[in-house]
């Protein structure tokens, strides 16, 4: 199978990746500008210009690229930046598949959990609606901005993500030092 993957170079798409390959699938990495790596399909957000003909002949996409969540204070800059980095890079790869002669049987485009936004103890499914703030808004753009590649025919599910844990980073390895310190507590 040929898997194109945005966000390849990140936590989850580096652990993906290897995954992959390991099953021996072909791993297309769709890259940000100045990268020429044989393989790879250029794109560029801020541009809003992406290499679609890189797409011919790959299976499935799986799109897991946006600025971090965690990376830094949350200031106007940066809740922009989260936003348009999800929302823009959404609506141009759904466009340019939507776009295609043959395109992919299934996108897998990223998402959160934070669709839901805070609902205290609630019980929630997929069939929940979404919740309000920040966060819940972002992923109900996010989730929308793929509606091309759906019109389009293509079957596109949304990966509500929770937080990560993993020692080779995200929310884990920016905790687990105060944790081993002893100062470490409930976190939610």
């Amino acid at each position: 199978m040929r898997v194109a993957i945005t966000g390849s170079s990140g936590l989850i798409g580096t652990a993906l990746r290897g995954g992959l390959d390991a099953a021996e699938h072909q791993v297309v990495r769709v890259t940000r500008p100045g990268s020429s790596a044989p393989g790879t399909i250029a794109w560029d957000i801020d541009a809003g210009t992406i290499d679609g003909a890189g797409f011919d002949g790959v299976d499935a996409v799986i799109h897991l690229a946006g600025e971090g969540i965690a990376e830094r204070r949350w200031s106007d800059e940066q809740k922009r930046r989260i936003r348009d980095s999800r929302i823009r890079g959404t609506a141009l790869l759904a466009t340019a598949l939507a776009e295609l002669e043959q395109p992919p049987s299934v996108l897998l485009s990223g998402s959160a959990v934070g669709f839901y936004g805070d609902r205290g103890d609630e019980t929630l499914t997929e069939e929940s609606t979404p919740g309000t703030g920040f966060l819940a808004d972002v992923c109900r753009d996010w989730e929308a901005a793929a509606e091309p590649a759906i019109d389009a025919g293509i079957r596109v599910a949304h990966l509500r993500m929770g937080v990560v844990l993993s020692r080779d980073g995200g929310a884990l390895a920016k905790q687990l030092p105060l944790f081993k310190l002893g100062l470490g507590g409930r976190v939610g």
